[in-house]
């Protein structure tokens, strides 16, 4: 086994760590209650912002977490304000010409509905559910990433997309409708069918021909280059495919998880979290993504449900792991050093070979700090996810 003599996170730990983060999250209600936390930090220290970028819901559903680790009221009221916010955003659709609806509405208004029975966010999520199936391609079956619908240079997805799928299916379940699940099971397969590539790498986005739907060729905004595996994106696949399993029951996708995963283990440095590409590892002098970690640590929490015992606990012990040393060396332990909770992410890294712009690097970012939260939250207890 792999990193066999790692040290795995305690239950103490895990409580340490999530108590920490809810106290992080109170102290940041007063300014980001009617206000949203930008998608990375500067200098530690988020900025408040309007909800109008893809990244909000990520502070709603820390939120959400923080006040399932201590039913705190005060967490509860500034959940229910930013639903509201969200409602308002659907209804005046404001920024949701693009594919990250299930970003913004799952661990925002999927959650309070859940966890407190929010009509508001019930509705707002389906309304964002009608927004996401507005970007699907029936010519090629999948569900476009960004841009206006009859530009060629836009018809494409992103592996990405695979976490944005469980707002529909949930929609479905809630409306007894099948037609968003029917759009969420073509995008699946055509997302998984093309983006995944023979060594079990993965593309950030792959393009479709637009008069025939057939796969055109895969590339890169966000990697180092092409051909590289960028290692969000790598984590986006490990936690896609468990989900894409939970939802289908398509035993295929079982087998995905495990090659994605195992690509994503063996090309991981010392300490279990990656530079920002794997192409990168120990000695290259290169920014980290520790958000990666953590969305890959909570994919693997969500597989062991579905595979055998003694698979699973191969999986749960990466999880306890690379969480351990996410706690360890990557999470902020003092708020006077930044109001997020994990520091060294990346959100976009500039190469010769990518067309990123260069923000939040080495920062804290909004999904790491979620994620974080989530995979520490799956540690602790049988929790019904919010995806």
């Amino acid at each position: 086994m792999l990193f066999e003599n790692m040290p795995v996170i305690t239950k103490e730990e895990i409580q340490d760590a999530l108590d920490f983060s809810t106290n992080q999250v109170i102290a940041n209600l007063p300014e980001f209650t009617h206000k949203f936390q930008k998608a990375y930090s500067e200098n530690g220290f988020y900025q408040p912002i309007e909800n109008n970028y893809w990244t909000t819901g990520f502070w709603t559903g820390e939120i959400w977490l923080a006040y399932e680790n201590s039913q705190d009221e005060r967490l509860k009221e500034a959940g229910e304000i930013q639903i509201d916010s969200f409602l308002h955003r659907i209804d005046n659709k404001i920024e949701v010409d693009h594919h990250d609806m299930g970003f913004l509405y799952s661990p925002s208004c999927v959650a309070g509905y859940k966890l407190i029975g929010s009509e508001k966010g019930k509705e707002a999520a389906i309304k964002a559910a009608d927004q996401l199936i507005t970007r699907y391609h029936p010519v090629g079956e999948f569900i476009q990433a960004w841009g206006p619908m009859d530009a060629p240079e836009n018809y494409r997805l992103i592996i990405d997309c695979l976490l944005n799928l469980p707002l529909l299916y949930w929609a479905s379940e809630e409306t007894g409708d099948n037609k968003y699940r029917d759009i969420a099971e073509k995008h699946i397969h055509t997302a998984v069918a093309n983006v995944i590539r023979e060594d079990f790498s993965t593309w950030h986005t792959f393009f479709f021909d637009m008069e025939t739907g057939a796969p055109h060729h895969g590339a890169t905004c966000q990697g180092y280059r092409d051909g590289s595996a960028w290692a969000r994106g790598q984590a986006w696949g490990i936690y896609g495919c468990a989900l894409a399993y939970k939802y289908t029951g398509r035993k295929e996708y079982i087998d995905l998880f495990k090659g994605v995963t195992e690509y994503y283990m063996t090309h991981l440095p010392k300490d279990m979290v990656p530079f920002w590409d794997l192409e990168f590892t120990d000695g290259d002098d290169q920014p980290r993504d520790s958000s990666s970690a953590s969305i890959a640590a909570c994919g693997m929490l969500e597989m062991i449900k579905y595979i055998p015992e003694e698979e699973g606990e191969i999986y749960k012990k990466y999880a306890m792991q690379m969480m351990k040393s996410v706690y360890d060396n990557y999470a902020v332990k003092d708020s006077k050093e930044s109001n997020g909770l994990v520091l060294h992410s990346t959100y976009s890294n500039h190469s010769p070979y990518n067309t990123c712009n260069h923000y939040g690097v080495d920062e804290c970012n909004s999904w790491g700090d979620y994620f974080y939260m989530e995979a520490l939250t799956r540690l602790q207890k049988d929790w019904n996810l919010y995806w």
